[in-house]
């Protein structure tokens, strides 16, 4: 081979190299562009930093200021029920709010079907879980375009749900702290995320469901007593790996400190204390047996010392890797076995229990903003602004004193929604409205009915 034709070949491969580096460059490029800044990895690295500088930090900074919680807890029934008693307490004025709320569920019952339709029709390109034929090939800067536009449809919706968005500083906390009752531990790799995003609502301090709790029950030696921890009874989960897909997850009782754990691509790790016990236990068990069997040999076999003393450590290394071994497959399995608990829906399933949720959330506040203006002198008369702001002052005191949560309602989105629904009051039921076939609901006389289509009677 010539030098010049070397020249070329050599020339062509870096021109080859040139154009497949700088795709991917180019494509990891149009990641911040396609996906707005859902989670800036660099500066997440950064806050970890702070709180890894940080002797035993109980909660994030500021963690008042940060989180508020906005989920009215109560059911739509309980709800009703307490209104009834406390506002509504005649037959009349009962009966007139049992209307009110079944008008209210027959408006907004077609405005989320439709809203679901569209956010399932945006979610279908992308969604793993597809069981039909057709499979979208997509390349890469088309799918993070689509779970970019389904992002961005599904924060309104959690926002009407009332899950408040977790920051960059509590994941930050989350990812450093671990509480000391957790035995199972997990660590992440940040290289191989694209972007993260916790939603969390109703947050609760006290003792942890025990099908909910990793490793809480039992210390290295002994049962440790139960303690009260910071929790979420619903966690929504947004991520996206390099190589992979955009993972949406939902689950019911996860401590701040565990948020870690729900994350797709991550590893089990043995916590640094139970490393040195098991290291002081293997350690104090190959001294006995190095002293009881190792000089029996140098005496018996006449074996040189540096021999022995090589098997013997390859003999502890072997017994320390399968120790070890043994003991992340448990707490690989105990995990497992925890998030199978918690694990509430995800994909596409997620996105119709988000807009169950978020009706629900949009009847509770019509409900408490009409059952508070009732009770308002001049009603929802006045300036906006300020009957939303006696509206809100007014329904967190109540809520406070009924629940013993301090909740931040939405005093103008739920004026907004009330004044949405009074062109159409009182004209439901609509006189169109279809009547279910009896027998679909199940009852006694469509029992009774089916019955006597199928027999002729004698």
């Amino acid at each position: 081979m010539t030098v010049a034709r070397w020249l070329r070949l050599w020339e062509r491969g870096q021109a080859m190299l040139h154009v497949t580096w700088g795709s991917k460059v180019r494509l990891w490029s149009l990641v911040p562009a396609l996906l707005g800044t859902p989670r800036a990895l660099s500066s997440l690295e950064n806050r970890m930093g702070v709180y890894r500088k940080m002797w035993n930090p109980k909660e994030p900074c500021d963690w008042a200021q940060q989180y508020r919680e906005r989920f009215i807890p109560f059911s739509k029934e309980q709800l009703l029920r307490l209104l009834i008693q406390e506002f509504h307490s005649s037959p009349a004025e009962r009966a007139a709010l049992e209307a009110f709320s079944a008008h209210v569920d027959f408006c907004t019952l077609f405005h989320y079907h439709q809203l679901l339709a569209r956010l399932q029709a945006l979610y279908d390109p992308i969604n793993p879980d597809r069981e039909t034929l057709d499979q979208p090939s997509l390349t890469d800067p088309e799918r993070l375009s689509s779970e970019k536009d389904v992002l961005q449809a599904l924060r309104p919706l959690l926002a009407q749900a009332n899950f408040s968005p977790l920051s960059e500083d509590a994941l930050a906390y989350a990812l450093v702290v671990h509480h000391p009752q957790d035995e199972v531990q997990v660590t992440i790799n940040l290289d191989q995320y694209i972007y993260i995003q916790f939603w969390a609502l109703g947050q609760r301090v006290g003792q942890m469901p025990h099908k909910s709790s990793v490793g809480s029950k039992r210390g290295f030696f002994r049962k440790l007593p139960p303690v009260e921890r910071r929790y979420f009874k619903r966690v929504v989960l947004a991520a996206r790996t390099k190589g992979g897909h955009l993972v949406l997850k939902s689950f019911k009782d996860t401590p701040l400190e565990g948020l870690e754990q729900l994350l797709p691509e991550l590893k089990v790790r043995t916590p640094v204390l139970q490393r040195a016990l098991l290291n002081l236990m293997l350690v104090v068990s190959g001294v006995m047996i190095f002293v009881n069997v190792g000089m029996v040999i140098l005496s018996d076999l006449k074996m040189a010392t540096s021999l022995l003393l090589l098997l013997f450590a390859a003999f502890m290394g072997v017994k320390a890797s399968k120790v070890f071994g043994q003991r992340r497959s448990a707490q690989a399995l105990e995990l497992a076995h925890v998030l199978y608990y918690r694990s509430t829906s995800n994909n596409s399933e997620l996105l119709s229990a988000l807009a169950l949720r978020a009706q629900e959330e949009h009847i509770k506040e019509a409900l408490l903003a009409h059952s508070f203006l009732a009770r308002r002198p001049g009603g929802s008369q006045g300036k906006p602004e300020e009957t939303s702001r006696w509206l809100q002052s007014e329904v967190e005191s109540w809520l406070l004193a009924q629940s013993g949560c301090d909740v931040t309602f939405n005093g103008p989105r739920a004026l907004a929604h009330l004044q949405a629904l009074t062109p159409s009051l009182g004209l439901f039921p609509l006189p169109e409205l279809p009547q279910l076939d009896p027998m679909v609901l199940g009852t006694p006389e469509a029992t009774q009915a089916a019955l006597g289509s199928s027999y002729p009677s004698p």
